[in-house]
C-alpha cells in the first residue's frame, strides 16, 4: 500500500500592538549581554562546521506491483511506469565531508541504495556528480567521493567520552529544503534497536527528519561525533524527538577499510556471548553491565584453537571494557580478517589474558531485523524506504 505523507500549510500571524497614548513607540529588543557576558550562541561554531555538510539527492530506478501499473491512483501521484516495470525514484539525504583533500564524504548506505546516480551539493551552491568509494550495509555507511576542489572537512571527536546530557547539533536537509540546523542533548548512549546488524547507537533529541540521514551529529566544538541515521515516528513520518547517530568512532573503522580496501571485511571469533544477570555478576564480584559470558564455542574457530571456554567472561577486548554482549559483537565485527584480538577473560574467578587471530565470518550478507516497532530511515521519504 502505497501511503503519501500529510501536506500541512503553513500560516504566518504577526500582531502589531500599538500604545494608546504618547508619540513615541519603543522597539524592544534582545539586549547584547547580560551581566557584562555575551549572550550565548552557536553561530561561530557553525560557519566553520557548516561548509563540511552536503545535501544528496539520488537518481535511480524501482520494480513496481503489476497491479499498481494501470492504477489510476498510482499514475496520479508517480507517473507512468516503464515498460519493464519499473518507475523511476528520486531520494534524498546528506553527508559529510571528513577528508577534503581526497573528496571523501560519509553518508548513509541507505540514502544511496539502489541509486543510479547521485548528485552532491555543498554548502556554497556548488554541484558533483558523486562516485562510491564502497558500502557496508550493514552498518548502514558509505563513502563517496567528488573533485578535491576547495573542500572544508569536518574534524573527528571522541564519540567514547560523550556523557548523557551533554549537548548536541544536528545538520542536515530536512525535506529537501536545504542545510538546516536543529540542537538538543545526547539523551541516551549504547542504544540497539535493532535497525541495522551492527549497533551501538546514540540517541538523541535533536529534531532529526526525513532527509536528514547522512548528515553528522556534532557536539559544541564543532567535531563530528556521529552520523545521523533514523528516527522513531509514525507513519506521517513525524519527528519524536527519538533519533539514532552512528557512532563515530564505530564508523572510523568502517571508514578505514572502505577507503583502502573498497569494502569491510568482517572477522569472527567463534563465540557466542550472552549479556551477565545480575546473581552472576554478584557471584564473580563484578558490577553491573561489566563483561559479557561466553554461552557457546564454535568447533575449529579461532577461539577453540586459542583455548577460550563456555563459562569465560570477556572483561576486556584491546584494553577496552566490555559492557555487555552487544559491545563484543561491534568490536569484533570493527576488526578486519587476521588482526590480532588481546582479550582480558575471567576463568574460575581468575583473570587470563589471551591473543586471538580474528577468523572470517563467511559472510558479506546484509542486514534484514525485521522488527516491528515503526523506525523511519531519516534519508529516503517513508514510502520510497519503508518502514524500519
Amino acid at each position: 500500500m502505497v501511503m503519501l505523507p500529510a501536506m500541512r500549510k503553513m500560516v504566518l500571524a504577526a500582531t502589531l500592538i500599538l500604545p494608546l497614548v504618547g508619540t513615541n513607540i519603543a522597539c524592544a529588543a534582545l539586549p547584547a549581554e547580560i551581566n557584562g557576558q555575551p549572550l550565548p550562541s552557536l553561530a561561530s561554531m557553525l560557519e566553520k562546521v557548516t561548509p563540511a555538510v552536503v545535501n544528496i539527492t539520488t537518481e535511480g530506478r524501482q520494480p513496481i506491483n503489476d497491479s499498481l501499473l494501470n492504477d489510476p491512483f498510482f499514475k496520479r501521484f508517480f507517473g507512468e511506469a516503464t515498460s519493464n516495470g519499473e518507475r523511476q525514484i528520486s531520494g534524498t539525504g546528506s553527508g559529510v565531508i571528513i577528508h577534503a583533500q581526497r573528496g571523501h564524504i560519509l553518508t548513509n548506505a541507505h540514502v544511496i541504495e539502489g541509486a543510479d546516480a547521485i548528485h552532491v551539493t555543498l554548502k556554497d551552491g556548488r554541484k558533483y556528480t558523486a562516485e562510491v568509494v564502497g558500502v557496508d550495509p550493514r552498518a548502514d555507511l558509505a563513502v563517496l567521493q567528488i573533485p578535491a576542489e576547495r573542500l572544508t572537512a569536518m574534524r573527528f571527536g571522541d564519540s567514547d567520552r560523550l556523557r548523557v546530557g551533554d549537548f548536541v547539533v544536528a545538520i542536515g536537509n530536512p525535506y529537501s529544503i536545504g542545510q538546516t540546523v536543529t540542537s538538543g542533548i545526547i539523551s541516551a548512549l549504547h542504544r540497539n534497536p535493532g535497525i541495522s546488524e551492527y549497533e551501538n547507537f546514540i540517541q538523541t533529541d535533536a529534531p532529526i527528519n526525513l532527509g536528514n540521514s547522512g548528515g553528522p551529529l556534532v557536539n559544541l566544538r564543532g567535531e563530528l561525533i556521529g552520523i545521523n541515521t533514523a528516527i522513531l515516528g509514525d507513519q506521517a513520518g513525524g519527528n519524536l524527538g527519538i533519533g539514532f547517530a552512528v557512532p563515530i568512532n564505530t564508523a572510523a573503522g568502517v571508514i578505514t577499510q572502505i577507503v583502502e580496501y573498497g569494502k569491510v571485511e568482517r572477522g569472527q571469533l567463534g563465540i557466542e556471548v550472552q549479556d551477565i544477570d545480575a546473581q552472576t555478576a554478584r557471584n564473580f564480584g563484578l558490577s553491573p553491565n561489566e563483561g559479557a559470558i561466553i554461552s557457546q564455542i564454535i568447533a575449529a574457530s579461532p577461539a577453540e584453537n586459542a583455548g577460550i571456554q563456555p563459562g569465560d567472561i570477556i572483561l576486556q577486548l584491546n584494553s577496552k571494557n566490555i559492557t555487555g554482549a552487544v559491545d563484543v559483537k561491534n568490536m569484533v565485527g570493527d576488526l578486519r580478517v587476521g588482526s590480532e584480538v588481546h582479550m582480558t577473560l575471567l576463568r574460575a574467578g581468575r583473570p587470563r589474558n589471551i591473543t586471538v587471530v580474528i577468523g572470517s565470518d563467511g559472510s558479506n550478507r546484509s542486514a534484514s531485523p525485521g522488527n516491528e516497532i515503526p523506525y523511519i530511515a531519516a534519508g529516503q521519504p517513508f514510502w520510497e524506504k519503508g518502514l524500519r
